[in-house]
């Protein structure tokens, strides 16, 4: 259920909140990675207005504070953390000192330490380098559509929840409305102050902040990477390709960066949550594809404002796309690692989740999709998993395939695949 903090914003529940409350009573560090504007802050202050013990929270967004931090870091301590339960530091990326005067702080008081960050670059280096052993590093991400769908649709979701499992369809209307809501995330996507926005200019006006104060900045500055333009290029010539497999000769012509400055680009759009990048699974490279990966935004919203396109769901024609990047994001959220499956004869398979148990392919249609279709069977008949799935845009079914059990579900059910185990 969403809620108002103190200084009245909208909380949505994440996901995440239940992990870091199982880890409290834990001695280490918990340290949230994510891209700006996905929540970090407001997840730390609903739960830092959780605790009644002594507690602190600091904004290293403050240029004075984290001065103190990293020159005088005993000081810090007397003035910050002694007789502290609970110390919250956001924005840690911005400290020089990092890690190491945050292990001191650890090895030399008993406080609980919750740090967050806008870039996993960043912290892994002054962070968890310096910490192993004493950190616990999580993710938070722009909200997933299971958190969209609960604070847009609360009351339906245990009912969908109840129909996936005992593949009933749902009744016509709420089939419609639940789908209406993917469409529109798959418009907008998950940055929870768009999401929690009132019209559509509203919508606009906050990507268009996030994408210029805060992406540009991070990525352009904090990094000192190409000009401006170079990198819009690229992000605009990323965006028109999603789903697609990368050509890097075209990528640097577009975008007028060198073969190693775009790759350098493409590793750091990664590292900032921008952009997520699905790599060839193959057993036979003389018959699959091996090489080049696919790419993906992150949040499917911030991919149109690159495009600046918000047209209405029935006018555009990447729907297939748009839909296939809302299926690798729910997967990222979920820590899944994305491949895809591409036989030199043309037939291929939208991801292929490795799991302990073997292999999970997924396959999403746009429309109605009533069979598996070629190259989603030649894969089974290749590699045999147990289970597959078929996302579309139409009711729940299974059906076997050649000894496979394969899973029809509307794209709102997302939340419901199981994937299985991480390797």
């Amino acid at each position: 259920m969403a809620m108002r903090n103190r200084n009245d914003k909208i909380y949505i529940p994440r996901t995440l909140e239940g992990k870091i409350r199982k880890l409290i009573e834990a001695p280490e560090i918990i340290a949230i990675f994510g891209a700006r504007q996905v929540g970090k802050t407001t997840l730390m202050r609903h739960i830092y207005d959780g605790f009644s013990e002594p507690r602190v929270f600091l904004d290293f967004e403050d240029p004075e504070l984290v001065s103190l931090f990293d020159e005088d870091i005993k000081a810090f301590a007397r003035l910050y953390v002694e007789g502290k339960r609970y110390v919250f530091i956001d924005e840690f990326q911005h400290s020089r000192a990092g890690g190491g005067h945050l292990k001191f702080l650890y090895d030399s008081y008993p406080a609980k330490f919750f740090i967050s960050g806008s870039s996993s670059l960043d912290l892994a280096v002054k962070a968890a380098s310096a910490l192993v052993g004493r950190i616990f590093i999580l993710e938070l991400y722009p909200l997933s559509l299971e958190e969209f769908l609960g604070y847009r649709a609360r009351d339906l979701f245990p009912l969908i929840q109840e129909r996936i499992l005992e593949e009933r369809p749902l009744p016509d209307a709420l089939h419609k409305k639940l789908m209406t809501l993917v469409e529109e995330f798959c418009t907008w996507g998950g940055y929870p102050r768009v999401a929690t926005s009132r019209d559509r200019e509203e919508k606009e006006e906050v990507l268009k902040g996030i994408f210029t104060t805060y992406l540009l900045r991070d990525i352009k500055g904090f990094f000192r990477l190409s000009t401006e333009s170079n990198l819009q290029k690229l992000l605009r010539a990323l965006a028109l390709q999603v789903g697609g497999v990368i050509r890097y000769e075209e990528l640097s012509r577009v975008s007028g960066l060198s073969y190693s400055s775009l790759k350098e680009h493409l590793s750091i759009l990664e590292e900032t949550y921008v952009i997520s990048l699905s790599r060839p699974f193959f057993t036979n490279k003389r018959l699959e594809i091996v090489k080049n990966p696919k790419v993906y935004f992150q949040d499917v919203g911030m991919r149109n404002y690159v495009c600046k396109d918000f047209r209405g769901w029935e006018l555009r024609a990447e729907k297939g796309h748009l839909l296939e990047n809302l299926v690798a994001g729910e997967m990222l959220k979920e820590g899944k690692e994305l491949h895809f499956w591409r036989t030199k004869s043309g037939a291929e398979v939208d991801f292929v989740i490795q799991e302990r148990g073997g292999v999970v392919p997924v396959e999403v249609k746009s429309g109605l999709a009533k069979s598996p279709g070629r190259s989603l069977t030649s894969f089974i008949k290749k590699y045999r998993p147990s289970r597959a799935y078929v996302i579309h845009s139409g009711e729940t079914f299974s059906k076997e395939v050649e000894g496979t059990l394969v899973s029809f579900l509307p794209f709102y059910a997302l939340p419901f695949l199981d994937l299985g185990e991480e390797l």
